[in-house]
């Protein structure tokens, strides 16, 4: 807004009228609808994730990370999002394409639902690895993406009931690999969910001192890439931290479902934007940077290459996130 007013001249020519608040854009996004915004989004990210194919990534086939952030909202304006007996609130559930750094899929439900549950919504890909928390842990929709042939990687929950049927790894002990294991589940409800071999991993992290627990239906790789594949969750945590930072979706301009829907795909072509002249320009600067000077730049006729052309000239780290977020 305060972008807008600082070029209110321009404001007419662009179609905004003589004056632009907050109160306009919020009567404006009741009566638009999302759909426009959602498919707009999409078509950014597949400009971005087509351009910011990595190569060299050391896993073959697509990898996603599949997590959701919860944005509190105030029950009193947004009541049709009710969570609890005194609050609000959305959740953003986000798959996220691991080498590219482009979130891929996003759904955006009430806080209410549990996170199981949107697991039923994502698109899969036969072939694709897919990396949930433990949160997600249900041993029947976890099923269905091994039904699909799609591998997924996901810390155990609870104290499951199996048989070893195979120890896979003899030098199991180098890497930080405790054991790799392929069991059978003997509980009488989770053999019904899951009546096919698991593989069952369990890691040291030095650096954090701690042991992690992880079940695959890939019984190829290594097992110490199965660790690693689950690191790949930070990715979206580290997405989901930058998006609420830097692109205004825990503050609304409409208190409408159609309004916060629109500006949730607004901050999604947003990043799309950033991530594509990130790319196109081989910048050196961090992703805040470009997304200030292009905020600077908005009603600025120079063209993008040129606005870019100076390279910063401090070389100091200054803490921001770049796209490759891991």
């Amino acid at each position: 807004m305060t972008t807008l007013a600082a070029h209110g001249s321009k404001a007419y020519h662009l179609g905004f009228g003589k004056h632009v608040t907050r109160s306009n854009l919020a009567k404006v996004n009741e009566r638009r609808e999302p759909k426009i915004f959602e498919e707009f989004a999409y078509r950014m990210i597949d400009i971005a994730r087509k351009k910011r194919i990595n190569k060299d990534f050391e896993i073959d086939g697509q990898v996603y990370a599949f997590d959701s952030t919860t944005i509190d909202l105030c029950l009193r304006v947004f009541w049709w999002a009710k969570f609890r007996h005194t609050k609000a609130g959305i959740k953003m559930h986000t798959l996220y394409d691991v080498e590219t750094d482009i979130p891929t899929y996003r759904h955006v439900t009430q806080a209410k639902l549990h996170d199981q549950n949107a697991m039923d919504s994502i698109p899969y890909q036969p072939g694709a690895y897919y990396i949930f928390d433990r949160g997600y842990f249900d041993l029947k929709r976890l099923f269905h993406i091994t039904e699909i042939e799609s591998f997924f990687v996901i810390r155990q929950r609870g104290n499951l009931q199996y048989e070893i049927l195979e120890e896979l790894d003899v030098n199991h002990n180098k890497n930080g690999i405790l054991s790799d294991q392929l069991i059978e589940l003997t509980g009488y409800n989770t053999a019904k969910k899951y009546p096919e071999k698991l593989r069952r991993v369990v890691y040291y992290a030095a650096d954090l001192n701690r042991t992690f627990v992880y079940l695959t239906n890939n019984l190829e790789i290594p097992a110490l890439q199965v660790a690693l594949l689950y690191k790949y969750c930070w990715r979206v945590e580290l997405f989901f931290k930058w998006i609420k930072q830097h692109l205004k979706i825990k503050s609304f301009w409409g208190t409408t479902e159609s309004a916060v829907r629109i500006q949730i795909f607004t901050s999604i072509t947003a990043y799309c934007m950033v991530a594509i002249i990130e790319h196109d320009l081989k910048s050196h600067r961090t992703t805040y940077e470009v997304l200030r000077i292009l905020i600077a730049s908005l009603f600025d006729k120079t063209p993008i290459k040129d606005i870019f052309a100076n390279e910063p000239v401090c070389d100091t780290e200054d803490g921001q996130l770049t796209l490759n977020l891991f």
